[in-house]
Order: structure tokens, then sequence, then C-alpha cells
């Protein structure tokens, strides 16, 4: 073990481990949320910039935050959504194209509607409104996604998604828009509100990145048994040569 030939690889087998050490010292230092939100800090209602800017990602943790925002309906971009459950009652809801900037907008979940038809209604009542400026208090959600439409309906949505309502709506060019949507508290005339009860407290703890974490630490020390299990192994070959020799 003492030749330069184990000295190097014992010097390799280091570098190796220490790198396996830093990363699981990375993922321990993302296991632990050292600076969780406050218990309830969801339901306090803050400045839609304060929690997600135009084209950001929506933070994991300020996901379902309760924001308040200010603007003007577009009178053509309320379209409906299908597949939306209320407490259980499948029905639709009736969404909007909110611009909340001169060139920026979100989309809003306003209401909620048993039926297509009553869902259709408000949506028509709301566009006949015209560009009314309003005041929405909402849930910031994340992007749904979008799904391909059933071919005996190609328009039809049944996720709420701002990338699939943008490509519907009117006046886009050169428009910013926000990822997440919000979901309305108050629902206008003619829809019922939205359930959206406040999101489940998360543990500080990720128990997930504490395994890899464990897992990097066993990595690293079977660095340093390869190299003694390889260093034995020449030893105990040296040994029998020279046995064989003596014998």
């Amino acid at each position: 073990m003492l030749r330069a030939r184990w000295l190097g690889t014992l010097a390799l087998c280091l570098v190796v481990a220490g790198v396996f050490a830093w990363l699981g010292q990375w993922q321990l230092g993302r296991a632990i949320d050292t600076d969780p939100p406050e218990p309830g800090a969801t339901e306090k209602v803050v400045p839609l910039t304060d929690v997600v800017e135009p084209g950001e990602y929506l933070p994991e943790a300020r996901g379902g935050q309760r924001v308040h925002t200010s603007g003007t309906w577009v009178p053509e971009d309320f379209i409906v959504v299908s597949s939306r459950f209320n407490d259980g009652v499948k029905g639709y809801w009736v969404t909007g194209q909110l611009r909340v900037a001169e060139r920026t907008s979100i989309a809003v979940a306003l209401g909620w509607a048993p039926t297509r038809e009553e869902a259709d209604a408000a949506a028509s009542a709301l566009s006949q409104a015209g560009a009314a400026q309003t005041e929405v208090v909402g849930r910031v959600i994340d992007d749904e996604g979008v799904t391909v439409p059933p071919r005996d309906d190609p328009w039809e949505l049944s996720r709420m998604s701002p990338a699939a309502l943008l490509s519907r709506w009117h006046d886009v060019e050169q428009l910013d828009v926000y990822r997440p949507y919000l979901a309305s508290v108050e629902a206008p005339a003619g829809l019922t509100d939205i359930s959206s009860p406040a999101p489940v407290e998360k543990s500080p703890i990720n128990w997930l990145n504490i395994f890899y974490a464990a897992e990097w630490a066993v990595f690293a020390g079977f660095a340093f048994y390869l190299w003694y299990r390889l260093a034995k192994d020449q030893w105990e070959r040296e040994v029998e040569d020279f046995e064989d020799a003596t014998a």
C-alpha cells in the first residue's frame, strides 16, 4: 500500500470520495427547508407581483397563495373550460383574460357552473359588459398543461392552461403572460364561487433528498473500499507467487 502506484490510486480515490461527499452535502442542503413559510401564510392576501412575475415559473412554496391584482377584462376572451369539479360535482369554469398592465395579462378562472349552457350564458354576459375595470382576489395556481381535445369538439378545453388559452386570446402580439393562473375567490353573477381550499402545508424535510445524500456517502465509502480491495488482491497474488517460488 506504500508503493507509488497504490498511493496514487489512493489519491484518486480521495478525489472521487471528495466529489461524492460534496454531492451529498449539496443534496442534504436541499433536504431541509431552513426558512419554511409560516403556518397559514398562503391565506394572507399579497400583491400578485410579490409572488411571481410574468413569464416566470411559480415557486413551489408559493403555490395556492392568495393574491390580489387589478386590471381590465378583454371582452372577447371569456372562454369555458370543461371537466371542472366543485366539491366533487363536475361542471365548467368560465375563464377570462385580465389585462393587468398595458401589455401584460393573466388568465383568471372566474367561477363555476354545473352545465355548459349556464357557463356559456355567463361568459356571454361578461363579454357584453365590455372592458370593465376590476379587482380580483384569488389563489395563484400552476398551469395544468394541455391535452388533445376530442375529435367531435376540437375547440374544447379540459385543462386550465394559460398556454392553451393564450392560443385563443385576442390582441396577443408582444404580450407578456403569467405562467400560472388565478382562481378567483368570488364569482360574478350567474356563476358559483370556485371551491379552492388552502393547500396542504408540506413538511420542511424532503426525505427523498436525505436518501440521496445517504447514497452519496455510501459511494464515497465504496471508493476507499475499492482501493483497499484492489491493493489486497495485488498483495495476495504476490504472496502466492512467493510461496510458489520457495516451494
